[in-house]
């Protein structure tokens, strides 16, 4: 395959993003007003609770069976390499940079959670379908690309909706904190200097007695509290639709009574793959509709948007090749090039898109991610194409 043929390749699905991101927010101007503050909030609630659980389950229960998940298994160890190193690599950054406080967790949570689900579920079927291709005959390329894509999307909506929605929930909450102190700070009138001397005291007496009864919480209590966390994370509706669905995937009983074209119950099948077609265009116009406050509001410095870009096309592409060199030569991998590939492209991705999701779901740096995925996604066409090739050179 040719360079050209796989910059086309590459780019489309970054080219498809764009162009529903740009009549999202043509949408959302003051001029046409279809896609108001409002408007967005409403359906992302909905790519949440049915759009995106739909995708996830109809994505596994049908391509997905319990002895793939046994022969795949390094699959989910190879993105969680990308989670831990992404995460701390940003986690340095942030020490360094130091962009403002909600931001933080924004960066770490895009530098760690690439887009695991619909941009390989158009690369892999076109490098499939292109002459030339190292991964075989045309047919069974795509169809067993399309289960290690589903599989990935899968592990991706498991990670994504721990680990990256409990960092944008937990800048959520600092964000509404400090909201709360500027608030308060602002609606203060001058008072008396006597009345404030008081009520100086009386805080730091309630001050001291709150960190007294806090100060040391037993062992125990804070069990309690980081199993409570993860356990709601859990039940998240994406995360609950990717154990059902691994679980009508793995069991043949279940998986009859959905799946194939005379199963009893395949038309609930259909319509939850109905719901699940609407996940990313949703997604996407909503992102795009962000985009146009982002543009006018957010205050991103330079040095974020590149700590992003470095991270993800630079430095995680050049570790995931050490891995997953190091994971064949070890035996862990089946001998399929095609999954060393995708393997390897997980590392490369432009950052999930369910991170717009969460940040319209807890309200916090809705612009600032905008803008963030309008430049990762620019790059993506150019650094999909570039390591990719390397990629398939490799595996050659």
């Amino acid at each position: 395959m040719g360079f050209w043929s796989l910059l086309k390749v590459a780019s489309m699905p970054v080219v498809q993003v764009l162009l529903i991101s740009i009549l999202g927010a043509c949408m959302a101007t003051d001029y046409l007003k279809l896609l108001s503050a409002d408007a967005r909030r409403s359906l992302n609630k909905i790519v949440f609770f049915v759009f995106t659980p739909s995708l996830v389950f109809t994505s596994l229960a049908q391509t997905v069976s319990f002895q793939d998940i046994i022969t795949w298994w390094f699959m989910p160890v190879n993105i969680a390499i990308t989670f831990l190193v992404g995460g701390g690599l940003a986690w340095i950054a942030v020490k360094i940079i130091k962009p403002e406080p909600h931001i933080k967790n924004l960066v770490i949570a895009m530098s760690s959670a690439g887009n695991l689900g619909n941009i390989l579920l158009i690369i892999i079927p076109a490098i499939c379908k292109e002459g030339g291709s190292p991964f075989g005959e045309k047919s069974v390329c795509s169809k067993v690309g399309l289960s290690y894509v589903s599989f990935s999307m899968a592990l991706g909506a498991f990670y994504i909706w721990t680990y990256a929605y409990h960092l944008i929930r937990s800048a959520g909450v600092k964000y509404r904190a400090m909201q709360l102190i500027v608030d308060d700070h602002e609606s203060t009138e001058e008072p008396n200097k006597d009345l404030e001397a008081s009520n100086e005291d009386s805080l730091l007496l309630n001050g001291s007695h709150h960190t007294e009864s806090k100060e040391n919480p037993t062992l125990w209590n804070q069990i309690l509290g980081i199993s409570h966390k993860i356990w709601e994370e859990l039940l998240s509706p994406p995360v609950v639709a990717a154990v059902i669905g691994l679980m009508f995937g793995g069991v043949t009983l279940l998986r009859n009574l959905i799946i194939g074209d005379n199963a009893p119950l395949g038309v609930i099948q259909d319509t939850i793959k109905l719901l699940g077609d609407g996940t990313i265009p949703s997604i996407t116009l909503i992102l795009g509709g962000n985009l146009t406050q982002g543009l006018r509001k957010a205050k991103l410095k330079p040095s974020v948007i590149i700590t992003v870009i470095c991270v993800r096309y630079i430095i995680l592409p050049v570790i995931g090749i050490g891995v997953v060199k190091a994971a064949s030569h070890l035996g862990f991998l089946p001998s399929d090039p095609l999954f060393h590939f995708v393997l390897l492209i997980q590392f490369v991705l432009p950052p999930a898109m369910n991170i717009g999701t969460m940040t319209q779901l807890f309200d916090v740096a809705q612009a600032e991610c905008s803008v963030l995925f309008l430049w990762t996604y620019l790059v993506a066409a150019l650094a999909l194409t570039g390591w990719s090739t390397v990629f398939m050179w490799l595996l050659t």
